[in-house]
Order: C-alpha cells, then sequence, then structure tokens
C-alpha cells in the first residue's frame, strides 16, 4: 500500500546515494575495502548488529532489508532485530525518570549491547516517519546519556516509488548525529522496491546486494575504530535537552 508523500524527489543538490553527516563519502568506502580485508579478525571477534526497521507494517519492505543484510553480513556477525517501536508510548517527560516505562529501558539497552545499529526507514512526506523518529527520542534520554553516543550507526530504506526513502535517510543521519552518534555517511535507497524482492521476501536485486554487503562491512569497518570527538551539533543538542530538563 504507497503511503501518501512517501515518493517524493529531493530537494536540489541532493545525492541520492551520498548524505551528509561526520564521514565522507570516500571515507566510507575505505572503510568498506578494509573490511574485506579483515575478514577473518570479524569471523574471530563476533559483532552484533542491532537492526531498526522504521516501518511497523506486517510484511515490511524495510524489516526484509534487514534480513537481507544480515544474510549477506560475514561469519561471526549477528544481527539482532527489534520489532517493537510501536509498543514505545508517545516521549513525554512527564513519565521520564522513576516512570520510564520498562520497554523504554529495554530498548537502550540494546542499543547499548549492541557494537553499531542498522537502521531501515521508510519515507512518510519526505521524511522519517513519526514512530522511528519518537523511538530515537526516547534512546537520547535522559540529557548527556544518549544510547546512540559514540555508536557506529548507519541509515538505509526502501520505498514503492523511485527516490528510495533517500531524504528519510538523510534526516535520520541528521537526528542521530545531533544525539552523538557516530554515522556512516553512504547511504543505500532502494527505490522500486517491490521489484527487488520476491514473493518469498528474498532479495533479488545483485547489485543491491552488493551495495548493502559493502555498507554492512564498512559499518563492522567503523565499530573497530576508535570514537571521534562529538560534533558540534552533539554538543548544542545536549546543552538543550539539560535546558529543557530544568524547566518549568
Amino acid at each position: 500500500m504507497r503511503v501518501p508523500g512517501r515518493d517524493q524527489p529531493p530537494p536540489a543538490g541532493h545525492s541520492a546515494t551520498e548524505g551528509t553527516g561526520p564521514r565522507t563519502a570516500g571515507r566510507a568506502h575505505e572503510l568498506a575495502r578494509r573490511s574485506s580485508d579483515t575478514i577473518g579478525d570479524i569471523e574471530s571477534s563476533r559483532r552484533t548488529i542491532l537492526g531498526v526497521s522504521g516501518s511497523l507494517r506486517q510484511g515490511s519492505f524495510n524489516a526484509l532489508l534487514l534480513r537481507a543484510a544480515e544474510s549477506l553480513a560475514p561469519a561471526g556477525v549477528a544481527f539482532d532485530h527489534y520489532d517493537e517501536l510501536g509498543r514505545l508510548p508517545h516521549f513525554s517527560q512527564d513519565i521520564e525518570g522513576d516512570l520510564t516505562p520498562a520497554v523504554v529501558y529495554e530498548f537502550r539497552d540494546r542499543i547499548r549491547r549492541a557494537d553499531c545499529v542498522l537502521i531501515s526507514t521508510p519515507e512518510y512526506n519526505g521524511s522519517l516517519p513519526g514512530t522511528l523518529k519518537n523511538a530515537l527520542d526516547w534512546a537520547s534520554r535522559p540529557a548527556g546519556e544518549s544510547a546512540f553516543k559514540d555508536k557506529p550507526v548507519a541509515a538505509i530504506g526502501a520505498s514503492p516509488g523511485r527516490h528510495g526513502a533517500a531524504r528519510a535517510q538523510t534526516d535520520v543521519r541528521a537526528v542521530l548525529s545531533a544525539m552523538g552518534a557516530e554515522t556512516l555517511e553512504t547511504e543505500l535507497p532502494v527505490p522500486r522496491v517491490r521489484e527487488k524482492f520476491d514473493d518469498a521476501g528474498a532479495l533479488q536485486d545483485e547489485e543491491i546486494g552488493r551495495r548493502l554487503t559493502e555498507l554492512v562491512g564498512a559499518l563492522i569497518a567503523l565499530a573497530g575504530e576508535p570514537a571521534p570527538p562529538p560534533p558540534e551539533s552533539a554538543e548544542y543538542s545536549v546543552a538543550c535537552q539539560r535546558l529543557a530538563a530544568t524547566a518549568d
């Protein structure tokens, strides 16, 4: 079923394969190359990727894309698929602290336990879905204690239209950067997604499979690097959150 506004062209100057973030596209390609050279190290040291689909729909193409990523990951890499976005309540400071729901603590804990996170997002009205943004807001709290702080994260996405949720991916990376995550700049828009999977839900597009394999390798390589200094946007976001926490 098509979602109104999902298939909208990206703004002028926007690249469908690259976005804005703390890493350059060339750096991401280098990480992918290096990850293939060190596959033996990956296999001997188990890594965990938390997969988060921004869609709540059963049979979601974005969930299938994460399953494809799992099947293409090298030996020694385990996927933990988080599919509880619909259980997270709307974020409110009124239910923080001692009133924070257990499902929120579980979500934060699974982020922290993973070596890196792979988010696959649809695009609703030119941006990321509200349910996904709500989950990221919960993960950013309490102020200054974001579960995504220094966490390597990549964003991919799929849509039935010709732009493959490119703008939603850009917005996801912008939010993650503000939360202190170490975002992989390379993205993977999957356009006309109904043509990419067979009736059994298996990925059929060889080019998408190749690029997805490279992106997973780059994300794993990023997880093995020391965390860089946080961007100014992250420091600004933390300062704003702390001010909000003291407001009446």
